[in-house]
């Protein structure tokens, strides 16, 4: 990609205190390392008003998005920490392993049926972010993923065929109903693309999930295009105020004595 020379340079520069805490001379230390590749994978739902999204496939979570997670998310994302996108990517594709263990058990075997690859489907990013990061950060974490995936012996592929069929707003500040309004049809398949979808079963991957608004529109234009959308899964879920998730982490400070950022 054009422009990537200078994102090496940061990502260099970067590298000299850990993304998640700090610490000097590191670019990612061993404790942040193990928060944000050994976290607990879980099943995460909306709270509050995005509880009952339809067409939300089920979603699973490496960890949530606070404290280290949500450093070393934003250092690869904003601020182009290209060599995140290893222990992200690792995160990542534990979480992707649960749909696609679960879908294996209910069909009664191991690998996709045919033999073909799991296909992990990152949601596509606007024009104007990828130009102005320079770099797409879910579809490079989507390929870190399915590559631990093939070291592991799961045979998958990077499968980017969801484009953006018209512009849409940020969805920073926007309550769950907004963004539901604001995403409805705004992602497609081509019809060129669209016969590669049944090569194997699709995972929708995504780099955060917060109402699930997003999540919801890929996996409607992949089953429109004739997909299997098993699943979906992100490294981090954002723990809304009032849900299960900030409910769970609020009880998690309080027994270790940690006041976390929000």
């Amino acid at each position: 990609m054009r422009g990537m020379w200078w994102q090496e340079l940061v990502d260099l520069v970067l590298s000299a205190e850990c993304a998640g805490c700090g610490t000097a001379r590191t670019g990612l230390c061993a404790p942040c390392r193990a928060v944000v590749e050994a976290g607990p994978v879980r099943r995460v739902r909306p709270g509050g008003a995005a509880r009952a999204r339809s067409g939300l496939p089920p979603v699973y979570a490496a960890g949530l998005y606070v404290d280290e997670v949500r450093a070393v998310l934003l250092a690869h994302k904003e601020r182009g920490a290209l060599r995140l996108a290893a222990p992200l990517g690792r995160a990542l594709a534990r979480a992707a392993r649960v749909p696609v263990a679960a879908h294996a058990g209910r069909a009664g075997a191991g690998p996709p049926s045919g033999g073909g690859p799991w296909l992990l489907v990152p949601v596509p990013s606007a024009r104007r972010a990828v130009a102005a990061r320079g770099h797409d950060p879910v579809r490079r974490l989507a390929g870190s993923a399915v590559a631990e995936l093939r070291r592991s012996g799961t045979p998958a592929r990077l499968l980017p065929v969801l484009r953006r069929r018209r512009d849409v707003a940020d969805q920073a500040g926007l309550g769950p109903r907004q963004r539901r309004s604001n995403l409805d049809g705004a992602l497609t398949v081509p019809p060129t693309a669209a016969r590669l979808l049944g090569r194997g079963p699709v995972v929708v991957v995504d780099d955060l999930m917060t109402t699930g608004a997003t999540l919801s529109e890929a996996a409607r234009a992949l089953s429109a295009a004739g997909a299997t959308v098993t699943g979906a899964a992100v490294v981090a879920v954002a723990p809304t105020p009032g849900s299960r998730h900030s409910r769970m982490h609020d009880r998690g400070a309080a027994g270790h004595g940690i006041a976390y950022r929000r």
